[in-house]
């Protein structure tokens, strides 16, 4: 009778066998607490999977069908993109100035500036790179390309053709498997798994998003990429023959230190590493978006990558609908802190998608 339950026990087992069991059924709720604590700390081991399209074209036509001026903020503007185009001259010539300084400057105050000056600098010329990649500095393509090659100089390491090239399937195939390089790969995910690896991984993530490519989804280089390195080793050698190692050094040290544990480098997690499930890409309204070509307006951004950055505020102002309801960061900083310290938080922590998913075109 005992193996119909409780109620088949026999009036004289009850004093002895219910305490036994009371405590087994009190060890067993206990451990499957624990065992929900432990999981909710536990880093994911594997990416969001959707089996949708990347969210933003769907959003383009939605956003366009409700407020078609926004068709107006397409391309270079004719006004505000030659103060644009200056602010990429001034700044590499500025950063190559400061480099020409380095030769008899001590070895912290040169580390100081690269991480204080420097790399604020390189990471700006960066992301002018990156707005150049959408041609949105003149309405000829190979302009853009050009001015691309001389903002890539103060940066020391030849990027800016390939940065194109993988920045532009990001858009199209945002997500997807095998084609968006923005996507931490699987030996990421497995190796960096608690908060010390996350730590080195956030110092190191230039070399990961350089290296990624070259191992997931090589391309063969062309007479443009050619053109990139052999600009960029020239202007190497050229600034060593004159003043000396240390000027590389403080050039490569501003890209490197600019691009790992540095607030103006939150954006590369802040912008579709997942915070909130449900929602893979996130905006930042704050204020190192002056230095950062407005970034930060990610979400807008990926709506509407013909929109050049200077006027992506306005996306918002006249679609605040579309906007207002998503989650955003209010620090860069506060990212990377977040990125590294959370045990939930990891490599895996991006929306995927299979690349049988056939992503649509703007």
């Amino acid at each position: 009778m005992g193996r119909g339950g409780d109620g088949g026990l026999l009036p004289s087992e009850a004093p002895e066998v219910l305490p036994a069991v009371a405590v087994a059924t009190a060890a067993v709720e206990e451990e499957s607490v624990n065992l929900k604590r432990k999981q909710k700390s536990l880093m994911a081991t594997d990416f969001f999977w959707s089996e949708t399209d990347e969210p933003h074209a769907t959003r383009r036509e939605q956003i366009l069908a409700a407020h078609p001026e926004i068709r107006d903020l397409f391309g270079p503007d004719p006004w505000a993109l030659p103060q644009a185009r200056e602010s990429i001259v001034a700044v590499v010539l500025l950063q190559t100035w400061t480099a020409s300084c380095m030769q008899e400057v001590g070895w912290p105050i040169l580390l100081g500036l690269s991480y204080c000056f420097g790399a604020i600098l390189n990471h700006n010329l960066f992301l002018a790179i990156h707005e150049l990649s959408h041609n949105l500095a003149f309405s000829t393509p190979i302009y853009n390309r050009f001015l691309g090659l001389f903002a890539n100089l103060p940066i020391s390491i030849p990027m800016s053709i390939t940065f194109q090239k993988y920045h532009l399937e990001h858009h199209r195939f945002q997500g997807v498997e095998g084609f968006d390089m923005d996507i931490p790969s699987y030996a990421e995910g497995h190796v960096v798994t608690n908060m010390f690896m996350k730590f080195l991984w956030v110092i190191c993530q230039l070399f990961f998003y350089a290296l990624r490519p070259l191992f997931l989804n090589p391309k063969t280089p062309g007479l443009w990429e050619v053109s990139n390195f052999v600009t960029q080793i020239g202007f190497d050698v050229a600034l060593v023959y004159f003043f000396g190692w240390k000027s590389l050094v403080y050039l490569v040290l501003s890209t490197f230190l600019g691009g790992g544990l540095h607030p103006v480098a939150g954006h590369f997690i802040a912008e579709h590493y997942v915070f909130m499930e449900g929602q893979e890409t996130y905006s930042y309204y704050g204020p190192l978006n002056l230095v950062t070509w407005n970034v930060g307006y990610h979400v807008e951004h990926h709506d509407f990558p013909r929109i050049p950055g200077c006027k992506l505020y306005r996306v918002r102002q006249i679609a605040p609908e579309f906007y207002d309801h998503l989650a955003s960061h209010s620090s860069w900083t506060h990212v990377i802190y977040k990125y590294i310290t959370d045990p939930t938080v990891g490599p895996f922590s991006r929306t995927v998608r299979k690349s049988n998913v056939i992503p649509k075109t703007d």
